[in-house]
């Protein structure tokens, strides 16, 4: 805001001119008393590491090398210049902390003026009395977090977590103390903006636009998303004023204001005041839309958003002001009880979504890092996996601002955990008070977002509590549930009441029942992965899966620019470094081998273990599509990384797409075919046993799909052993099933013979045998690349047939990317890969090496041992 305007607040960002150094701890030699620039928003890591004093800790065993960072004390300086001059008019200055991490003191020209223990939450302190003529110095200390946490630990009592750091004992991101996919890289710094704000009079403290919809009485039965509704938008305003003293020039602090609201959007404009009485702090200004236009999931409608615009005035003076966006839906969760449990949908301006979601976590170490441009990326590829919810998960950080405004703009659903995970939490003092002000914090900072459409108290704490041994431990301490029964709900009745809160994840709808029961609310499944295979996915019915999934390595070219092992292998000490899972390549090799045979090439066994984490994960969410509407859910663990390591993503840590992000956006189509196996009474088949098979039909749009459903027993060679047709009608955003008679689901050969059922243009196969148990052979290709103008064009011709084929584009160039993987061809069949990147990748690719047997992979490599190179 300028500064000629006296009325108006003005905020001068202070991120220039800031040094680094490290005063207590373990100081290497080569860091004792050398101050390094600062960036800020930053953080100590990345400042050491712009000045050539630390190497890169995402690569090799670095992790290691800087370990000290986090036991060290820091200091953060820089000086501003300043004048009354600069907002003239104007009397009250504060210093405002969007963020701090995490145990600070700030001081202001040698005085202290401000304590802060907390990264999740801001910080404001009025320092007019301190500022002075000409130059100002402001110093920011940071406490080591590790130490910190250790003290802490000890004074609130021991509580039980799942990390080799106390992480539950400081109000800081859990995963910044490592994870079992993260780097242990606790840093310090000022992580979000830092200003200088003046003003006079009265202050817009904070803004809560809060949504109503007033929707029909079939809005939940309509077929098409409904367009308008009458809505509401019921804008709270806090308002700040200064002290009264008489002797201060211009209006009166305690004198009466005006809140002024303007809202436009597709529906055009709407404006509302409302009178601030003398010494009043607290307005709330309804603004009515009778048409308003509403916001839907993608996938489901339009997402329009409504800019607001507050002005907080004295007289025909402006004081401040504030603006945002929000958009009119209606968002609860149905947690009723029925004849197979309690159900857990989430539904929308009266509509239930089958979520097609994952969890979400920091996308970096070093959160400041993460860009609005990197976020749109992530959102890109979540889309391409046809997505329509991230769970921001409750071990990482509120996210910033523009990961809920991309959300907002692209129809993406956001289940926000509150910052509590896989740990017991002291309910004492000062903790306490730090989890409210966080909350109230972040509740008020996310309410306008539409997206967000869940708050959830925790994750896994609730069901840590009763199976993870904690009560014997606990001796009778607190743990947290008193901040996920009272303290969290309380916050969000009084601050927003739009959307759901559940305590926990997994969460059974009440105390009284297991929190991970399948039959009730939400479910984790980890049996999966750490001591059961894939196929075991189908043994379970849940009624909404948050949390499920299987490791994988990063792509080829992430792995080799991470990693400089020579010999590179899967047990090389680089290898293991980036691979924090107990046991985690006994459990990709317990989990490959029923498979496909161990390949004993590094090339192909990253090969092998992408192709098996995303063929795992197909299946599991193609089995919970085929029990709609009984399960209402999939939030895969994980859409992305934080660095680059062998994890549960589907998108690495350099932001690249691995296999299982394609198989994801078959598993996740609108019109999805699917073979699944059935019981005889048409539950889930006992262990190994397959009663029948059904095709199951899934239609997620707002059409009617009908048509003939072709089932057909081939031959590996094409030759049709049996056939049946059989007509299906599927309403809008409705599942059926077709039994597939025994003689076309019985082969002749189980380890020559597939099932292909089709309809229309979606394909679904089912395969008898194991691949290696089947009688697949070398892939014989007949491959044709030519250049387009976005890239390279590969078609790809099978002579037999071939699962699985995948173009592994950055083993070429780290820019390159196909648009598809995991196509299965029939003898005679076809896939045209498009290749696009930098212009200098694709200018740099010969034809011949997008087709070479290491980057045109296919599972039939696997399993013959022949055509990798």
């Amino acid at each position: 805001m300028p500064a000629t305007d006296p009325a108006r607040l003005v905020r001068r960002e202070l991120h220039a001119g800031w040094t680094a150094r490290a005063v207590a701890g373990p100081v290497p030699a080569h860091v004792a008393g050398v101050e390094v620039p600062a960036t800020v928003p930053g953080s100590a890591h990345t400042d050491l590491l712009a000045a050539g004093l630390i190497p890169d800790p995402y690569l090799d065993d670095h992790e290691n090398l800087v370990a000290w960072v986090g036991r060290c004390d820091w200091e953060y300086r820089t000086t501003f210049a300043w004048s009354a001059s600069d907002a003239p008019g104007l009397d009250r200055h504060d210093l405002a902390f969007d963020g701090l991490d995490t145990v600070a003191t700030v001081s202001l020209n040698g005085t202290r003026v401000l304590s802060a223990r907390n990264q999740f939450r801001t910080f404001r302190v009025a320092v007019a009395d301190l500022l002075r003529e000409g130059e100002n110095e402001l110093v920011v200390r940071f406490a080591s977090p590790v130490r910190y946490a250790d003290r802490e630990s000890l004074a609130l009592g021991y509580r039980p977590q799942v990390n080799k750091h106390p992480y539950n004992a400081i109000r800081k991101s859990a995963c910044s103390f490592g994870w079992d996919w993260g780097i242990d890289a606790p840093s310090v710094g000022l992580w979000k903006p830092v200003r200088l704000e003046s003003w006079s009079t009265a202050r817009v403290a904070s803004v809560r636009p809060l949504v109503s919809v007033d929707l029909p009485d079939d809005a939940s039965s309509r077929a098409g998303h409904l367009a308008t509704a009458p809505g509401r938008v019921a804008v709270h305003v806090d308002v700040e004023r200064a002290p009264l003293d008489p002797d201060a020039p211009g209006p009166g602090s305690d004198g009466p204001l005006a809140v002024r609201v303007a809202l436009r959007g597709p529906s055009g404009r709407h404006d509302a005041e409302v009178a601030l009485p003398a010494g009043a702090t607290t307005a709330v200004v309804p603004v009515d839309v009778p048409d308003a236009a509403l916001w839907w999931p993608r996938g489901y409608g339009e997402q329009p958003l409504y800019d607001v615009e507050v002005t907080l005035a004295a007289g025909d003076g402006a004081l401040d002001g504030w603006a945002g966006r929000t958009g009119f839906r209606d968002a609860r969760l149905d947690l009723t009880p029925d004849a197979h449990g309690t159900s857990f949908t989430v539904v929308v301006n009266g509509r239930a979504v089958w979520v097609k979601g994952a969890n979400w976590i920091p996308d970096d170490v070093f959160v400041h890092r993460v860009t609005r441009e990197r976020y749109a990326a992530r959102l890109d590829q979540a889309e391409l996996a046809n997505m329509n919810l991230l769970r921001v998960w409750g071990g990482g950080i509120y996210e910033a601002d523009d990961f809920y405004d991309l959300c907002d703009e692209r129809g993406i659903l956001t289940w926000q955990d509150f910052a509590f995970a896989c740990a017991a939490y002291s309910e004492d003092e000062p903790l306490r008070s730090e989890v409210e002000a966080e909350a109230r914090d972040n509740v008020t900072r996310l309410a306008p977002h539409p997206s967000l459409v869940v708050w959830n108290g925790s994750n896994e704490n609730i069901w840590g509590f009763g199976a993870w041994g904690w009560e014997l431990r606990l001796e009778d301490k607190s743990w947290g549930l008193g901040y996920y029964t009272e303290l969290l709900p309380g916050v969000l009745d009084e601050l927003d009441g739009t959307r759901p809160y559940t305590p926990s994840s997994p969460w059974s709808g009440s105390l009284e029942v297991h929190p991970n029961d399948p039959d009730h609310g939400s479910m984790h499944s980890w049996e999966l992965w750490n001591r059961q295979d894939w196929p075991r996915y189908r043994d379970d019915v849940p009624r909404f899966m948050a949390e499920f999934g299987w490791q994988g390595p990063p792509t080829w070219s992430t792995l080799t620019r991470a990693i400089s092992d020579d010999p590179l292998t899967p047990e090389s000490p680089g290898m293991l470094v980036h691979q924090k899972a107990a046991q985690g390549n006994d459990k990709l090799t317990d989990g490959l081998v029923r498979h496909v045979p161990l390949p004993d090439d590094m090339e192909d066994w990253h090969w092998a273990m992408s192709w098996n984490q995303a063929v795992a994960v197909q299946v599991a969410v193609e089995h919970l599509r085929s029990w709609a509407p009984r399960t209402m859910g999939s939030v895969l663990w994980q859409l992305n990384d934080c660095w680059p390591v062998t994890s549960w993503a589907a998108v690495d840590g350099d932001g690249r797409a691995k296999p299982l992000l394609h198989a994801l956006a078959h598993a996740h189509a609108d019109r999805l075919l699917t073979v699944q196996p059935r019981s005889a009474d048409g539950g889930v088949p006992a262990g190994d046993e397959t009663d029948r098979l059904v095709v199951v039909v899934a239609n997620d749009t707002d059409e009617t799909w009908s048509g003939d459903v072709v089932v057909r027993r081939l031959s590996f060679d094409g030759t049709e052993r049996r056939v049946t047709s059989v007509p299906a009608r599927v309403d809008a955003r409705g599942t059926t099933s077709i039994e597939v008679p025994r003689d076309v689901a019985t082969p002749d050969d189980a380890a020559a013979e597939l099932l292909v059922a089709t309809l229309g243009g979606a394909r679904a196969l089912w395969w008898f045998a194991e691949p290696r148990d089947a009688s697949l052979t070398p892939p014989r290709l007949v491959t044709e690349v030519h250049r387009e103008p976005a890239g390279w064009a590969v078609r790809v011709t099978a002579e037999n047939l071939v699962r699985d084929v995948a173009l592994l584009a950055d083993k070429l160039h780290p820019g390159l990317r196909a648009d598809d993987m995991l196509v299965t061809l029939l003898p005679g069949e076809s896939v045209t890969f498009h290749v696009t990147g930098p212009d200098a990748a694709l200018a740099g690719v010969e034809p011949g090496a997008l087709v070479a047997p290491r980057v045109l992979r296919s599972t039939n490599q696997l399993v013959t041992g022949r055509g990798r190179r």
